[in-house]
């Protein structure tokens, strides 16, 4: 016997529900982006097209829309911030490649994706705000 510590069942089970809840939220900041971006821009040619005269409404129902976006983002990147633990580590670099360390390289690349997808939202955003008229 070599004194390792042999990981028990219920262990991996629940380090493979942590994996697979990082996966999910890698892909949840930027699937929340391309949604708002399809809606914000969908919105405004189906407005345009079919009734001008609420262009008014739907402004306002796409900030909405984007202030929804916008926190779902923050949350995900919350917790993906809280999963990167740097703080606590002092890391920026998980080089071993540990199961620890992947945990926290997924926080992070979440982390950075979260920062990317509120900045793509705030841009998509814009011509929204910015568009006084259909033309």
């Amino acid at each position: 016997m070599t004194g390792e510590h042999q990981p028990r069942a219920d262990e991996e089970r629940r380090e493979f529900r942590e994996e697979a809840e990082s996966l999910w939220r890698i892909t949840l900041a930027p699937v929340t982006w391309v949604a708002h971006f399809v809606a914000s821009y969908g919105v405004a040619a189906v407005t345009c097209a079919k009734a001008p005269g609420l262009l008014g409404a739907a402004r306002i129902g796409l900030m909405l829309a984007t202030l929804l976006a916008l926190a779902v983002i923050a949350w995900l990147g919350w917790r993906a911030w809280r999963q990167w633990d740097y703080r606590n580590t002092g890391d920026y670099t998980n080089a071993l490649g540990q199961a620890e360390d992947r945990h926290q390289f997924l926080g992070h690349a979440a982390v950075l994706l979260a920062l990317i997808s509120a900045i793509g939202v705030v841009y998509g955003t814009l011509p929204v705000l910015l568009l006084d008229t259909c033309r």
